[in-house]
């Protein structure tokens, strides 16, 4: 009855150079097909050194675990594959035979630099909380939570504040959009933040009466319902606007009349990225 029990029993040490969700996952994909047996896994992390391989595979080799492995380096994968066959271990490399292909398939051979999944892992999930945040602040909303963004759009109704934010939270930056409504109070917080965060969106009178008027033509308004789209107040408000931008001069003004969104993106990516190059630069400096 004991031998029954224990054959029930299994413990799996997951060796990886990287985080080991993959070997993870994949050994959860595989034991769905088990399911009346009792699996334990250890996760051992950021193997990079034969010693580690070593100590790992002599105390697998006690318990008679299995072992399964996802290592890039070609010498510690080797190593892994030479030691189990010594000590009689069972275990499985996710990461040669797949890697063997991929490199005879484009006829190079990989960066063997191990961890990158995780960087890439990391990067998505960053990107979606980039995207969360940006929904949650748009229009002005939650505007107590604008010291956590990396971008602040402020412009007057209609100057693409809301599709140019959700454009650069697809490249991973958290953004604000505060609109400018004439004749009403700036959020004070938009003041006590780091003003290198705030870019102005401007536009030419014309092009913001058409846009308006179209809108209200959408929405089954008549021409002449309300101040919307008239143009001694399309006027006033991009003159009250203008003269806001131009008492705080840290804040870049982009006119967005007739262009691509993805040229106006473009514009203020370039210099978030400037300035975090140059913070980078100055924290070395201060190193």
């Amino acid at each position: 009855m004991a031998e029954e029990d224990s054959a029930d029993k299994l413990r799996v040490i997951i060796v990886s150079d990287g985080t080991g969700e993959t070997a993870s996952s994949v050994a959860q994909a595989a034991l769905t097909q088990f399911t009346d047996k009792e699996v334990f896994f250890v996760r051992h992390k950021n193997i990079r050194s034969k010693e580690q391989i070593d100590a790992i595979l002599t105390e697998a080799s006690i318990h008679n675990d299995l072992v399964v492995y996802t290592v890039v380096s070609n010498e510690l994968r080797e190593f892994a594959s030479e030691l189990s066959k010594i000590k009689k271990i069972k275990s499985v490399d996710l990461m040669g035979p797949i890697l063997n292909s991929f490199a005879q398939a484009f006829g190079k051979n990989p960066s063997f630099q191990p961890g990158l999944l995780h960087a890439v892992n990391k990067k998505y999930f960053e990107k979606v909380d980039a995207i969360e945040f940006t929904l949650n602040n748009d229009d002005g909303r939650n505007v107590e939570s604008m010291n956590e963004a990396d971008v602040v759009l402020v412009g007057v109704s209609r100057t693409s504040k809301t599709p140019l934010s959700i454009y650069l939270s697809l490249h991973g930056l958290k953004v604000v959009n505060i609109p400018l409504v004439y004749g009403t109070e700036v959020p004070p917080a938009l003041f006590q933040i780091d003003q290198r965060k705030i870019f102005g969106l401007t536009i030419e009178a014309d092009a913001l009466r058409e846009i308006r008027k179209n809108r209200l033509t959408r929405l089954g308004a008549h021409k002449h319902d309300g101040d919307y789209a008239d143009m001694g107040n399309v006027v006033k408000e991009i003159e009250w606007a203008n003269n806001l931008f131009k008492e705080n001069k840290r804040w870049p003004i982009h006119n967005v009349t007739n262009k691509a969104l993805e040229e106006v993106a473009a514009e203020i990516l370039k210099l978030v990225n400037m300035r975090k190059n140059n913070q980078f630069k100055q924290s070395k400096y201060n190193e």
